[in-house]
């Protein structure tokens, strides 16, 4: 790190100080006035303000310093917490985050604004954005741990989700009975790792997602697809910013559609955050990652961060009494990168209506035949899933679905939009409307509506 990155970071780190020397001179958050709350807003505006241009101008050096000029890659979490160590007050300490965690969501004096704050200063600079979003793409240690056992196996279990091969193809099964396959941190992590390993095995060429069966009383029995986030989890304040909202964009997500990272741009093994060489196979000289097709088959509804996935897939299939819906503006959270993969795949009004203003797509209208290939019967889903599946394993499919994410959007285009997502997506965790709607709502699931299970409605 050069002293002249230390010397720009005075002012602002100043300035960061004063709105820490305010917070402890008030109550917890629940227990202030109007006023105090007010003092606190305004010296955290001040902070947040201070941090941004600072990043704007010295983001690139403070990323470079981080990896070692890019030749280390680091998952999200590691990123931001060794960026606590190397600017003070830059970003929350791992201490100020774990006692964050422990709140309720509306108990948070909202420290992950300021992770958001760094990780857009980092993803608008061409070199650093770039280099981060390649860090995501590559397989998890826990997948690389648990390859010899799924091989030998061709399954595995990881908790909310499970993993198993079947015939040419990886299928993906979220189980996350309980919640209706409402996703949340754990759910997350475990379909980085699936995804991981449906990539990384060789004796597939196709993937699938699907959701498992329910135990919920309202949907027992029946497939489901995703309700979206889980907004139990969010009101608890069990919703991370880092792990889920910014992890699932850049992680398993970006991977169903670019591929695992498999290699550096010098051909090397991609390294770990000690910059030791990942110990995967090596793909064909003429790519950087191993990549696959991806079908996606939707039983009883795809909502919010549901809806938001089928955008990642190659094909679509859905039963005929499943509906999709990305209720956004209702909950006040931006739906992921939906709009930037709506408008281009179902056009610009059609995305406004179902963004803006929540308009539900059920699979039979002509409308929706722009987010599913296919519509057939409930009992036809496995036998289009296994066409699909064989249609896909063609040996071209392959370089041209490539070419066709590449046409669609490119590395550049997301890149900048996540710059204002991670910033943006930060701001509304927080903002007064979300807490409002999250409580509300945790009151219904406590006096037995089931939370976002029983009345699906969410979306990341």
């Amino acid at each position: 790190m050069t002293s002249a990155l230390v010397t720009a970071w005075q002012g602002p780190r100043a300035v960061a100080a004063r709105a820490e020397e305010i917070l402890a001179q008030v109550p917890a958050k629940a227990g202030r006035t109007a006023e105090e709350q007010a003092r606190v807003d305004e010296a955290l505006a001040e902070a947040r303000r201070a941090r941004g241009a600072f990043l704007a101008e010295h983001g690139q050096a403070v990323y470079d310093a981080l990896t070692g000029h890019r030749t280390r890659c680091l998952w999200l979490d590691e990123l931001v917490f060794a960026a606590a160590e190397l600017l003070d007050g830059l970003v929350p300490t791992r201490a100020q985050m774990a006692a964050e965690s422990a709140l309720a969501q509306a108990g948070k004096e909202g420290r992950e604004i300021d992770q958001a704050v760094f990780f857009a200063g980092v993803l608008s600079h061409e070199q650093a954005g770039t280099h981060l979003m390649e860090a995501q793409l590559r397989p998890t240690d826990r997948a690389l741990a648990l390859l010899p056992e799924y091989t030998e196996r061709g399954g595995v279990d990881l908790g909310p989700l499970r993993v198993d091969r079947v015939g040419r193809a990886t299928h993906l099964t979220v189980t996350n009975e309980a919640a209706l396959n409402a996703e949340d941190n754990e759910l997350i992590a475990a379909m980085d790792v699936g995804v991981d390993l449906a990539l990384l095995d060789d004796l597939s060429t196709v993937g699938v997602l699907r959701g498992g069966e329910m135990t919920h009383p309202r949907y027992r029995g029946r497939r489901v697809f995703s309700a979206g986030i889980n907004l139990r989890h969010l009101d608890a304040g069990r919703i991370s910013y880092t792990d889920f909202l910014l992890r699932r964009e850049l992680g398993y997500i970006s991977k169903l559609q670019r591929g695992l990272l498999l290699t550096d741009g010098n051909g090397r093994p991609v390294t770990d955050g000690r910059g030791e060489p990942v110990q995967v196979p090596r793909p064909h000289w003429s790519t950087r990652t191993v990549q696959k097709p991806w079908i996606a088959a939707v039983d009883t509804f795809a909502i919010g961060g549901g809806m938001q996935l089928l955008f990642a897939f190659d094909r679509v299939i859905a039963a005929d009494d499943a509906y999709f819906s990305l209720p956004a503006a209702q909950e006040g959270i931006i739906p992921g990168v939906a709009n930037l993969r709506l408008p281009r795949i179902a056009g610009n009004r059609l995305a406004r209506q179902v963004v803006l203003s929540g308009r539900r797509l059920r699979a039979t209208e002509p409308e929706a035949r722009l987010i599913c290939d296919d519509v057939v019967p409930p009992a036809d889903v496995d036998a289009a899933v296994d066409a699909a599946v064989e249609e896909l394993s063609a040996p071209a499919v392959v370089a041209n679905r490539m070419m066709l994410n590449l046409a669609e959007e490119p590395p550049a285009v997301l890149r900048a939009y996540m710059a204002e997502f991670a910033l943006h997506q930060g701001l509304r965790l927080y903002a007064d409307d979300v807490l409002e709607k999250t409580t509300k709502f945790s009151g219904k699931a406590a006096q037995g509506d089931g939370g976002g299970a029983a009345a699906p409605s969410g979306s990341p």
